[in-house]
């Protein structure tokens, strides 16, 4: 499977999510070699879109020439695209948002009916694409905090997708917190090799990942300096 993650934090491989997101990678290539490729957003040249629609009616052709160019020409080459990002303000950071402002020359302007919403047409073919979204937050608990960002995501992806939310990440570049953070990597890679083997993770599963690993009050005590 070829593989493309485009890590939208500004810290690169120093984010908290993107630990989680090595974990799922370690899973995937435990089921079977895998062609792994990281786009660290942030070292991009991405103009930001300036909604003129020349792509839509120029074969795809944006007005703008920077590094989106090559990252559209990867994201349809791969089979498995990882959206990962820790959540700014309910949403993705700014870089990472300017890059999928940025597909739109994917799209035409002309638009169809799928079910009770409108989507535009394709001008290229990404049907053979899968979605992964990896989320990490540093709130204590997922309830009223990932939403925003899953919606978003379950839009722009309506096709084979999978969302991955884990809260408390700040934990993962804890040292001290390794005790409860390995084994909820351990089951992050569990996640990897599910995909991997049905492109899919069971449902229990993702709850699980999705829960406190310490509990939600002693997380909050430790950032809030009460502890």
């Amino acid at each position: 499977m070829k593989i493309l993650v485009l890590n939208g934090s500004p810290k690169r491989d120093r984010s908290d999510t993107m630990h989680i997101t090595r974990a799922f990678l370690e899973g995937l290539r435990e089921a079977g070699e895998q062609e792994v490729r990281v786009v660290h957003v942030i070292d991009s040249h991405i103009e930001y879109c300036r909604g003129c629609f020349a792509c839509m009616h120029n074969g795809g052709a944006c007005a703008h020439e920077d590094d989106m160019r090559g990252i559209l020409e990867a994201i349809l080459e791969s089979d498995l695209l990882i959206l990962s990002f820790p959540l700014y303000c309910y949403g993705m950071p700014a870089p990472l948002k300017a890059l999928i402002d940025r597909t739109l020359p994917l799209s035409s302007m002309a638009m169809q009916k799928v079910g009770g919403r409108y989507e535009h047409v394709g001008q290229a073919d990404f049907s053979h694409l899968k979605y992964v979204m990896i989320c990490g937050c540093g709130f204590p608990n997922a309830a009223h905090n990932f939403e925003p960002a899953v919606m978003q995501f379950s839009l722009m992806f309506p096709g084979e997708n999978t969302v991955i939310t884990v809260p408390e990440s700040p934990m993962f570049n804890a040292p001290e917190a390794v005790s409860v953070t390995a084994p909820r990597l351990g089951l992050v890679r569990e996640a990897g090799r599910q995909y991997a083997q049905k492109a899919a993770v069971d449902p229990a599963l993702l709850e699980k990942l999705a829960s406190p690993m310490i509990p939600e009050e002693v997380y909050a005590s430790i950032v809030n300096g009460t502890v």
